[in-house]
């Protein structure tokens, strides 16, 4: 479906409850107004806020995502419009719009439109990127014989592995993406610190200029600081070239905010006429201040 005039955003999903999914072109399921839902045919709720096709039907729908996720312990909410997730533990929470997820422990948590994801262990852990692995850090941690009034020192910690990817075929320098989509990049948070070990692998298939076969393996690792207002300090602390045959090419981890999502990604670069593929392995250590801002 195309834009219509004066609108920002279209339908791009009619999820199974009936309900509308919106995109910018960038960001999918995104909420709509009453005025944005009616424009395009579709009937507002004034009771869920949601965008709908047909009329809901909660109980066949809660039945349907029953029957898709299978849970192992207490208290864990499964959202809305989920399928196809395991949970084992208890207290965890799936936000909503999240499929193909894995969660193993307790008191976890997958953000809203996250997919394809796992938590591996721990406690307390976040999911805030596509398709990322992570094992949450523990409990909130208090400062020794103060209580409940430290909580000031709260912050989240885990540890977490992504996938990144993409082409170049110049020397134009390029972000590469979650899972090679295009458009994903590892989402951050402010009053955050954020460790980082990428193992990144070039490899040339040809081009007028490159050679098919040659390579070049390298591994990077830094820190990003990223205060309250989202401005972001990258350091480099060590940059070491393993392995190669040819030219090693250019790497780095950088700001990659797009579209006002605070992001950072790997940036890529090599020579004209080289058609390149790249792969990187980002191991992320964070810490996240969730009462404290810098």
């Amino acid at each position: 479906m195309e834009y219509l005039k004066g609108q920002i955003v279209k339908p791009y999903e009619v999820l199974p409850d009936g309900e509308v999914a919106f995109t910018d072109g960038t960001t999918n399921n995104i909420k709509v107004n009453q005025p944005t839902c009616e424009a395009y045919g579709y009937k507002y709720s004034n009771t869920t806020g949601g965008c709908y096709a047909f009329n809901r039907v909660p109980q066949l729908t809660q039945k349907i995502e029953n029957e898709r996720t299978i849970q192992r312990g207490v208290n864990n909410d499964t959202g809305r419009d989920t399928q196809n997730n395991v949970i084992i533990g208890n207290n965890n929470t799936l936000k909503g719009l999240n499929n193909n997820t894995f969660i193993l422990g307790n008191r976890h948590t997958v953000d809203s439109g996250f997919n394809n994801s796992s938590i591996i262990g721990g406690t307390k852990g976040t999911i805030t990127r596509e398709s990322e692995v992570m094992m949450g850090g523990g409990r909130e941690l208090l400062q020794a014989g103060s209580g409940e009034s430290a909580a000031n020192l709260y912050t989240r910690r885990q540890m977490s592995i992504l996938e990144l990817s993409g082409v170049t075929v110049d020397n134009t320098a390029t972000n590469l993406t979650i899972q090679g989509d295009g458009t994903s990049f590892i989402n951050v948070t402010n009053n955050s610190i954020i460790g980082f070990d990428i193992y990144i692998n070039r490899l040339e298939l040809g081009g007028t200029s490159g050679t098919a076969g040659n390579y070049s393996y390298r591994n990077i690792r830094g820190a990003v600081h990223i205060d309250n207002s989202y401005t972001m300090t990258v350091t480099i602390g060590f940059s070491r070239n393993i392995a190669k045959i040819g030219v090693n090419g250019t790497c780095t981890m950088v700001d990659s905010t797009t579209g006002g999502v605070p992001s950072i990604s790997v940036n890529v670069t090599d020579r004209n006429n080289v058609q390149n593929l790249w792969s990187a392995t980002v191991i992320m250590h964070e810490v996240v201040s969730t009462k404290t801002t810098f």
